[in-house]
């Protein structure tokens, strides 16, 4: 072999496996398809909650597809995750799920002024305040945002640093977020109402774009809406819950190969 061919072969070589080493630290789509399911704003406790809940059950258990699981992005209650009665009551309800259910809690399930208190009925009956789940290679991660979204503090608690850990140890595998408050202003009656503080929300979306997040959903809002978050989009389900006139409502969303798309389910007269 001559002296050409040897030094030809072997710059092919390092081309080729410094192509390999570059393409092993991008996000890989793993072909993924399936499936879930976001319910928002039950408000346990307060008006219909329950008996819309409880028809909202009984048709995503009756939904055509496989369906992974559902996610309750937060007011499960309202104001009374200390009365063990309605707690019980909306898990009995809940239970009637046929797939696995994760919850993340909102601004009238942990409650400022009760912040101990109902963050341990939380973590107890409910989940922790960040957790995550994985679907078919894809990590779903649950969030408590209100100290964002309201600008307060939790001790032991940091959203921002403990959502950037569970990122780093998806280890390139595509990223999900559930959340309750966007962190979009809000429109309501005609005008814009202020919600995050512009820094925590830079710092936020900042965050989500370093990442291979696919998409954030929230709830709150009680309004079926869509943002951008760089280039990562927001999805904001409308609730549960009759407030303003609502209808009942919940969320099917197709994850396929990184691309989310969705129906909105309206729920009937729950009598």
């Amino acid at each position: 072999m001559s002296k050409f061919r040897v030094i030809l072969i072997f710059s092919f070589s390092v081309l080729f496996l410094a192509i390999a080493l570059c393409n092993s630290h991008e996000p890989k789509e793993n072909n993924s398809k399936f499936f879930f399911v976001q319910i928002t704003d039950t408000h346990f406790g307060d008006g219909d909650g329950i008996k819309r809940t409880r028809k909202v059950i009984e048709m995503i258990n009756a939904l055509p597809m496989q369906i992974e699981c559902v996610v309750h992005t937060g007011d499960i209650t309202m104001d009374k995750l200390d009365d063990k009665n309605i707690v019980e009551s909306g898990l009995s309800v809940m239970n009637k799920l046929s797939v696995p259910v994760h919850y993340v809690p909102g601004n009238h399930d942990i409650v400022r002024n009760k912040l101990k208190s109902t963050s341990e009925v939380f973590s107890k009956k409910f989940g922790g305040l960040i957790s995550t789940a994985e679907y078919d290679g894809v990590v779903f991660v649950f969030l408590y945002t209100e100290p964002l979204s309201e600008s307060f503090s939790v001790d032991g608690y940091a959203p921002l640093e403990q959502l950037e850990a569970e990122l780093k140890k998806a280890a390139g595998k595509p990223v999900v977020i559930f959340h309750h408050a966007p962190s979009v202003d809000e429109f309501f009656n005609g005008k814009f109402i202020a919600g995050w503080k512009e820094d925590i929300r830079e710092k936020w979306i900042k965050l989500v774009n370093q990442y291979d997040v696919k998409a954030v959903f929230a709830g709150h809002f009680h309004a079926d809406e869509q943002h951008w978050l760089g280039e990562v989009p927001l999805y904001v389900s409308s609730s549960v819950a009759g407030y303003w006139g609502r209808q009942a409502s919940f969320r099917i969303y197709e994850y396929d190969n990184g691309k989310v798309s969705y129906r909105t389910q309206y729920v009937g007269n729950a009598e």
